[in-house]
């Protein structure tokens, strides 16, 4: 209860009153002044509930507020000081660290580490690391890219993206590319398992076994993948892979294949075949624009899960384990999912171009 006098009545308590209706005061000095303003009401007998009920929050805000201002009055209602000792990196020596990494480069190096740049200067690395925390600076990491100089880019990124994000109907969209030069490699040495404390090992030389060329189409709608593997990359492997999807597919549906520009997906006997089948609509990605085709991202999971760090004593046992990888992935197939539209990746790359000098040129 509020057993001292109406914190309203004496000059300088009335302060609370102002504090709650400024529209500048931070909207946590405003809140605890509305408690001190609404315990007052009615001759100070409201009860913490009542009060914490009127403005939506805990009675136990209301008690502690409620206390703070009859213990210290007005000075009860600010924020008490922060634990810790006070800040000693001014705003100029933490600026001079961001200048520094992004504009100019250190005498022996290209780019700047945390210990080169704790001796430039003068702070700790660990200081330093946190400022590159703060504004999202990694100087150690520089990610590729490559600008298409494809004419008919803006056209190709439209027709490719309005595929995914609209497919027709009573047709099927198949991501479609090789993934080729896949090798068969056997270490020189049995691998060491993982073990407690230590990774696995493995020889930093191998034996190779041949090559062989996996031929892939991904369904953008089911995630379902249809394979096909050939010893050799040319266009009439090519061709015989057109006459699988062929023979797979529905008879009713048409199929609009997305690919690259590779001289195979464009070679005449390819051209022929496709002028015999109707049924069939080439789209073709961009140049240098791997990233739109679908299927990279799946050849990147097969990379991962089973060919790095995989040992084949035969080119045999490659293409058997692809097989049974494909077959694997075909039982709980996952489509991926694009969200981006045409337009937004066409703002994305002029801004990127912005930041090229003479990109636009």
């Amino acid at each position: 209860m509020f057993s001292r006098s109406r914190p309203c009545a004496e000059g300088s308590e009335g302060l609370p009153a102002s504090w709650s209706r400024r529209a500048k005061s931070s909207q946590a000095l405003a809140l605890r002044c509305r408690i001190v303003l609404g315990c007052a009401e009615e001759e100070g007998l409201r009860s913490n509930k009542e009060v914490a009920a009127e403005l939506g929050i805990w009675p136990q805000t209301v008690t502690k507020w409620r206390k703070r201002f009859l213990d210290k009055r007005i000075e009860g209602l600010g924020d008490e000081p922060r634990p810790g000792a006070p800040r000693t990196i001014t705003d100029e020596r933490v600026e001079a660290v961001l200048v520094a990494t992004l504009e100019r480069q250190p005498a022996d190096a290209t780019h700047w580490s945390r210990a080169s740049m704790a001796a430039e200067s003068g702070l700790s690395r660990s200081t330093v690391g946190r400022i590159w925390k703060a504004f999202g600076l990694q100087p150690h990491r520089a990610d590729e890219f490559k600008i298409s100089n494809d004419p008919q880019f803006i056209d190709k990124v439209r027709d490719v993206v309005g595929l995914y994000l609209d497919p027709p109907e009573k047709a099927l969209v198949l991501c479609v590319d090789e993934k080729s030069q896949i090798q068969a490699l056997d270490r020189s040495a049995p691998v060491l398992p993982m073990m407690p404390g230590m990774p696995e090992r493995r020889t930093h030389d191998y034996i190779r076994h041949g090559i062989t060329t996996l031929f892939a189409a991904l369904d953008i709608a089911t995630g379902e993948v249809i394979g096909s593997i050939h010893r050799r990359h040319r266009a009439s492997e090519f061709k015989k892979f057109l006459i699988k999807l062929d023979k797979e597919v529905p008879a009713e549906l048409d199929v609009h294949l997305i690919c690259d520009n590779y001289g195979t997906h464009k070679a005449p006997v390819v051209a022929k075949w496709l002028a015999a089948h109707p049924r069939f609509h080439m789209h073709f990605t961009p140049t240098y624009s791997s990233w739109l085709n679908q299927v990279e991202r799946w050849f990147g999971l097969l990379t991962d899960k089973k060919l790095r760090r995989s040992a084949h004593r035969s080119i045999q046992a490659l293409e058997k384990d692809i097989r049974d990888w494909i077959d694997q992935w075909n039982q709980n197939p996952k489509p991926f999912t694009w969200t981006k539209t045409a337009d937004e990746i066409l703002e994305r790359l002029a801004s990127y171009l912005q930041r090229i000098p003479g990109a636009g040129h």
